[in-house]
């Protein structure tokens, strides 16, 4: 058993709370060109203030996405001063991001002093020593994109790293790290999967927020 969505239609939603939902989104994303069509057609209120910091986080996210994880690191430390400094697994990932740009460009040689100097000696570490095994291994293949590790070198890795960067941006500046559209998500997801763990599989379906979606 299962419940019908159409029960969901008889729970009436407040258009400004829909509204600040979705402007909470656009402002975690950087969407400024929607944020301003939002904003006009409904009247909501943004600040100068957060117009600025969306630009400033825009093109940092832009630059590690677009295979320019330095800028990146320079213009996070522009905004975020001791960000990175203080979180090391950021850094890592984000230095990662360059290393991975210097393989796909076939630049081993630079690869490789590139990784001494700068992922080296997170080896000191142990929870590095892993990661940092499988990205100097792509060194080690002709075709990297066919080797065991060719995940690292995907956009859906680099778009992790942008993520987890743009949270943390967010959190420095005291922020949520999270849009209140997913959090959302995340707390109807975890009701229903506590709903279906107590009631049992034969009265309440496991959950699967893809099939709910595909069902809605």
């Amino acid at each position: 058993m299962d419940i019908d969505p159409k029960q969901y239609e008889q729970i009436k939603i407040n258009d400004k709370d829909s509204h600040n939902i979705i402007l909470s989104y656009l402002i975690h994303g950087c969407y400024k060109e929607t944020l301003e069509s939002l904003v006009t057609s409904t009247g909501l209120k943004v600040t100068n203030a957060q117009l600025e910091d969306m630009e400033k986080r825009k093109r940092i996210l832009h630059s590690a996405l677009e295979g320019n994880a330095l800028d990146a690191i320079h213009l996070t430390e522009q905004m975020s001063p001791d960000l990175l400094e203080n979180n090391k697994d950021l850094l890592f990932d984000l230095l990662s991001l360059h290393f991975v740009e210097l393989i796909c460009s076939k630049n081993q040689t630079e690869a490789l002093n590139f990784g001494q100097a700068k992922l080296a000696p997170f080896g000191k570490v142990q929870k590095y020593v892993g990661k940092l095994e499988d990205f100097m291994g792509l060194l080690a293949y002709v075709e990297p994109e066919k080797s065991p590790m060719f995940h690292l070198l995907s956009l859906e890795y680099r778009q992790h790293v942008v993520d987890d960067l743009n949270r943390a941006i967010l959190a420095h500046a005291y922020m949520p790290s999270f849009s209140k559209l997913e959090r959302i998500i995340q707390q109807a997801t975890v009701v229903r999967q506590c709903l279906s763990e107590e009631l049992g599989k034969d009265v309440l379906s496991p959950f699967s927020l893809k099939d709910f979606l595909k069902r809605s």
